[in-house]
């Protein structure tokens, strides 16, 4: 395997996640890379509190820009559908496409994206912010064949038995093959999960990076990433993700890519090797409100309750998270997701509980009860 110029193995992707299951984030992770894996709340455990840092030169500064991947969208939604980690806040749309799950044959698609290990890069290659499904796709269909068998023959690697079960060796056959199979795999992907719901997932990762980009044309990176995401840090031109592997990279010029995502919503992903531009991959402002109800529903009749915004707080908290988190979630400001969330914890929906710097927020089970009923489960 080559080394990058930093010296760790290239095509690795750092990244960390605060989903429903708990892992310690001090293991290797890539995706480039893309490693799929570390779903949890970061570092609970307070082991290896360690960090991949970017350090800008004045050319990167002047070389950031936003980008948009349907086919990311596509694949993260694949892993939402199909994987054993909770869906989070994805559980309306889960609900909504699980009878057509039954109808497509995903299997080599979820093999090359495990739990812990790489994810073959060719598969979702981030173009611009204006880029459509079609473009992606042929991205994906023109990767040369040695790309590909090379990045399956590594991702194959990264889990135990894979290689040797027979959508491994389906996998293992002749690339040109096996990269039609998987655009074929991908667009049917596309058109019956991601297709359907797309105008409204592109409206909110749109509005992201309208609002992102006016951040940094009022006040530059400094604006720009403080408060991007509460994961990231930016301070004397370094960007900081936290919770992930200890490495640092200088970015000599290349700038960096700024994608949002929908459903990579519990996670941000640091890329560094090529044939990526230098990206971060960071949940998408907003996520809390993508798939709620029309009025009329059970939520609505909690939201005349509690209010709206409490409701919404409430019935989007599936997991412990800080108010800086949630204020990204819900697209509101720290301040006015503070006060309602003492409104909530005055009430007993809430409780607050302190995980190392910061307090993270869950529901009592009487917070539980209520949200579920709103939900029309009770």
């Amino acid at each position: 395997m080559s080394c990058s110029p930093h010296g760790r193995p290239a095509g690795r992707r750092w990244r960390c996640s605060w989903g429903p299951s708990c892992e310690p984030c001090y293991a290797p992770t890539s995706h480039s890379a893309r490693t799929e894996s570390l779903t949890g709340t970061p570092d609970l455990r307070g082991e290896h509190t360690i960090a991949v840092t970017l350090r800008f030169s004045p050319a990167d500064l002047r070389r950031c820009r936003f980008a948009v991947s349907p086919a990311l969208e596509t694949l993260a939604a694949v892993r939402v559908a199909t994987g054993e980690q909770g869906p989070g806040h994805h559980q309306r749309w889960l609900d909504s496409v699980r009878p057509a799950l039954g109808t497509l044959d995903l299997r080599p698609i979820t093999l090359l994206q495990p739990r812990r290990g790489y994810t073959p890069d060719f598969l979702s290659p981030p173009t611009g912010p204006l880029a459509t499904f079609d473009e992606d796709l042929a991205r994906i269909a023109a990767t040369p064949p040695e790309q590909v068998r090379a990045e399956i023959v590594r991702s194959l690697q990264e889990s135990p038995g894979a290689s040797d079960s027979e959508t491994g060796r389906l996998l293992l056959g002749e690339p040109a093959g096996v990269l039609a199979l998987l655009t074929r795999l991908v667009r049917e992907a596309w058109h019956t999960l991601v297709e359907p719901v797309w105008p409204r997932v592109r409206n909110l990762l749109d509005a992201d990076v309208g609002f992102q980009s006016r951040r940094l044309a009022e006040g530059g990176l400094d604006r720009l990433f403080a408060e991007l995401h509460p994961m990231l840090r930016w301070h004397d031109n370094v960007l900081t993700r936290e919770f992930g592997d200890d490495d640092r990279r200088d970015l000599h010029g290349e700038g960096l890519v700024l994608v949002p995502s929908a459903f990579k919503w519990d996670e941000v992903v640091i890329v560094v090797d090529p044939p990526w531009q230098p990206t971060a991959i960071y949940p998408v402002r907003g996520l809390g409100t993508l798939w709620q109800p029309p009025r009329g529903t059970g939520d609505a009749a909690l939201a005349r309750l509690i209010g709206r915004t409490r409701a919404a707080l409430l019935t989007g908290l599936t997991e412990p998270a800080s108010t800086s988190a949630l204020a990204h979630r819900h697209a509101l400001a720290g301040g006015t997701v503070s006060e309602h969330l003492s409104v909530l914890r005055d009430a007993g929906f809430v409780v607050g509980e302190r995980h190392r710097h910061e307090i993270r927020y869950r529901r009592t089970d009487l917070g539980h009860a209520v949200a579920e009923r709103g939900h029309g489960g009770g």
